[in-house]
């Protein structure tokens, strides 16, 4: 009885399965992310006779980055509402614009860090410049990957509908893009402001 009852379970309740191994999965990423915090912290003051943060950091660039990343969170929390509303249209209108704000990120991230290199402030520089990129391209590839994803599932939604299965997919997107968001919130104040402070 035990094994039928149990297989019951797993048929008839798989978000649960999805969402707790998604949140471990989170977790795992925590865990990644605090140990480039950690290693920010001891490298952040190691210049090596080069740049320190309040030379190279353009804190306006940063601001409107950080700017477009929040916003594409509400924008996120607007196609949520409007899966629950089970309105196709309207979730895959403020996926896109989700979309836009995260690439527009990218895009900005992409060019502080060109404009960088081309200075000669490479991550080989200096353990601090080592350590910025490393966290900061960190988090930019995994708002790559969540704009893919993003992508992904708007084509799902576009050729399945809002299925139970696409609003599971949707549910994970939306923690792993708020989880982006908390980090980021992270490397602007300990990373940006402090470096300029």
């Amino acid at each position: 009885m035990l094994p039928s009852s149990h297989f019951y379970v797993r048929e008839h309740h798989p978000e649960q399965g999805t969402l707790l191994g998604f949140w471990l999965y989170l977790m795992s990423d925590c865990l990644l992310f605090a140990g480039l915090f950690a290693t920010y912290a001891v490298l952040g003051n190691s210049y090596a006779g080069g740049p320190t943060g309040a030379e190279i950091f353009e804190l306006p660039l940063v601001a409107v980055n950080t700017g477009f990343l929040l916003i594409s969170s509400i924008t996120y929390g607007f196609a949520m509402l409007q899966m629950q509303l089970e309105r196709v249209k309207g979730t895959l209108f403020w996926l896109a614009i989700t979309g836009l704000f995260g690439a527009a990120f990218i895009g900005l991230e992409l060019f502080e860090f060109t404009h960088l290199i081309h200075e000669g402030y490479g991550p080989q520089r200096s353990g601090f410049l080592t350590a910025f990129f490393s966290l900061v391209g960190t988090h930019g590839l995994h708002v790559s990957v969540g704009i893919i994803w993003l992508i992904v599932l708007m084509i799902q939604v576009k050729r399945y509908g809002l299925t139970t299965e696409n609003g599971r997919r949707l549910m994970c997107l939306s923690m792993f893009w708020h989880f982006l968001d908390v980090v980021w919130i992270g490397v602007f104040t300990f990373v940006y402001l402090m470096g300029v402070l």
